[in-house]
């Protein structure tokens, strides 16, 4: 469905256990081994995400409430580096391994320290709710989707140079205006600071072959991208 989060989110699973060692553990990781220059609070930005999350009805939870959290924890990456991708996880993972010099969101701290987790607060105690939280399709203000629309319009407003879009050309709707990147990174983009949009659309090897540059939602992303005044590549064959 959205980024970092199982298409079938069960009603039944409650907060990550164990998650403030988890988020604090993975900050440490990160500003000790993954990038070290970076001096951030790591206890300061979980107070933030405490805050933000404890004390709310787990419907209610907006991209604003985790801005005290996000400001103690400004982040810029170099132009050229950026990697966006939707319905192409697993292969994004792999790609980023091996083309090095590409980042993705799950390479920010924000994306380092809560990838793959839950977490919802009670509206009447002051704990977080480790028996159940509702799904992402349940509220517009789920506090999962709430940090992720907000870190994934940070990633996008800071793109620079040339960036790359990873496509699934095996899937139907390829391009999803609905998506995390159609619906967020898409219209967070600013033509004005990238050179080219490269998208690269990608098919499984034993196939199908479902959608390419010049078929599918993916002439929809084009044209959307050309009455922006974004410049564009598009490639569909590469191995």
């Amino acid at each position: 469905m959205l980024l970092f989060c199982p298409s079938q989110l069960s009603a039944q699973l409650g907060t990550t256990p164990n998650i403030k060692h988890i988020v604090v553990g993975r900050c440490y990781s990160y500003i000790t081994l993954v990038n070290p220059s970076l001096r951030y609070d790591c206890e300061e930005i979980w107070r933030q995400f405490e805050e933000a999350v404890v004390h709310q009805n787990s419907c209610n939870v907006t991209v604003e409430d985790y801005h005290q959290m996000f400001y103690a924890m400004p982040q810029t990456w170099p132009c050229d580096r950026f990697l966006f991708w939707s319905k192409t996880r697993t292969l994004m993972h792999s790609y980023a391994a091996v083309v090095r010099h590409l980042w993705t969101l799950e390479d920010t701290l924000v994306g380092y320290m809560f990838n793959d987790l839950i977490w919802c607060g009670q509206e009447e105690d002051s704990g977080f709710d480790f028996s159940s939280c509702p799904e992402w399709s349940a509220c517009r203000n789920h506090p999962v989707y709430s940090l992720w629309r907000q870190a994934s319009q940070n990633f996008a407003e800071m793109a620079c140079g040339n960036i790359t879009v990873l496509l699934n050309g095996s899937i139907v709707n390829a391009f999803n205006r609905k998506s995390m990147f159609g619906s967020v990174e898409l219209d967070s983009l600013n033509p004005h600071r990238l050179d080219y949009v490269n998208i690269k659309v990608v098919t499984n090897l034993e196939g199908p072959k479902i959608e390419s540059c010049s078929r599918g939602s993916i002439v929809d992303l084009i044209q959307i991208l050309q009455s922006r005044g974004f410049r564009w590549t598009c490639t569909d064959n590469d191995q």
